[in-house]
């Protein structure tokens, strides 16, 4: 079993760092989906991670060490890391062609409260009272959020509910993808398993890209492009960085704030370039439910016992 190194103040930081990376990624994400076509924009994030950190391990000389894979549950757990997180790409860029990047972020979600769900359950992490109201308010706001969505949703009816479903399988996915991944931090640091992470991803994504579209990019594409890139390598390498300092669960609280900084940029965004992106329309309820999601994740995140927080 992995053991977490206890620098809990380390482990926040990495994970508000990954927060504010995927708060804004979705936005540049649908941007640049004017310029190229899902599995293009998969392979050049990909691609961009895999170069920059394969140089930085190649220089330090701390390329990853095959040699733990000979074993089966290692390879089984690298294999289902290296799955997880692909398919959740590609989930992810399906659910946010048909959907908003606030609709696809605050349903993404689901995500890290089934990896908080899963530390307790794989990793006998503790669960408090507070951190199960926070959960339950957590819900609550989810629900409030898509309360204009849900004769829509209910019904499976329209692209929207098409790019949820997707949305939902990435949760999933990128929730198994993690769980995984924690284990493995036992066998590889956290930059060994990104880099084969990026490497497969670049080979798998290949055949069904079309690198040529780059040629095509204006400068706000290529900004687009070169930004989703390095949101990869660093947001990522923070998120698996912060695994090794603080509980799953705890990680997982703190990106839930990601949605409401989502909005914040979107409305940013909007003010900057207007209708440059369509906005998910909000009523009172939507906000409010942003913000009872938000305090359901902080309720959670802070129910840490004093004797942990010593360090």
């Amino acid at each position: 079993m992995h053991e977490i190194s206890g620098r809990w103040r380390l482990g926040l930081f990495l994970s508000l760092t990954t927060a504010i990376l995927w708060g804004i990624l979705p936005i540049a994400l649908k941007g640049l989906l004017q310029y190229m076509d899902v599995n293009t924009i998969t392979w050049y994030r990909f691609l961009i991670a895999a170069v920059f950190l394969g140089g930085y391990l190649l220089v330090t000389k701390r390329l990853p060490s095959l040699s733990s894979l000979k074993n089966k549950r290692v390879r089984g757990l690298m294999i289902l890391t290296i799955a997880g997180l692909l398919a959740n790409y590609i989930m992810y860029m399906m659910g946010l062609e048909f959907t908003s990047p606030e609709s696809t972020q605050v349903m993404i979600q689901i995500a890290p409260m089934l990896l908080l769900i899963g530390g307790v359950c794989v990793f006998k992490e503790s669960f408090n009272a507070k951190q199960k109201v926070g959960l339950i308010t957590f819900f609550l706001g989810l629900l409030l959020f898509f309360n204009q969505r849900f004769e829509q949703l209910l019904n499976f009816q329209g692209d929207y509910a098409l790019g949820l479903f997707f949305i939902i399988l990435a949760a999933i996915l990128w929730a198994i993808y993690a769980l995984a991944q924690k284990q493995l931090l036992k066998h590889f640091a956290s930059e060994e398993i990104m880099i084969l992470i990026y490497v497969s991803g670049t080979l798998v994504f290949l055949p069904s890209s079309v690198p040529s579209l780059v040629l095509e990019l204006d400068t706000i594409g290529w900004l687009l492009l070169i930004f989703c890139g390095a949101n990869t390598l660093v947001a990522y390498g923070a998120f698996a960085e912060a695994l090794e300092h603080w509980e799953a669960s705890r990680v997982s609280a703190t990106l839930a704030i990601t949605p409401l900084l989502t909005l914040m940029f979107m409305q940013i965004t909007n003010y900057i370039l207007p209708e440059s992106i369509d906005i998910e329309p909000l009523n009172t309820l939507s906000i409010m439910g942003a913000v009872i999601l938000v305090i359901g994740s902080s309720v959670t995140a802070l129910s840490k016992s004093r004797s942990k927080q010593s360090n």
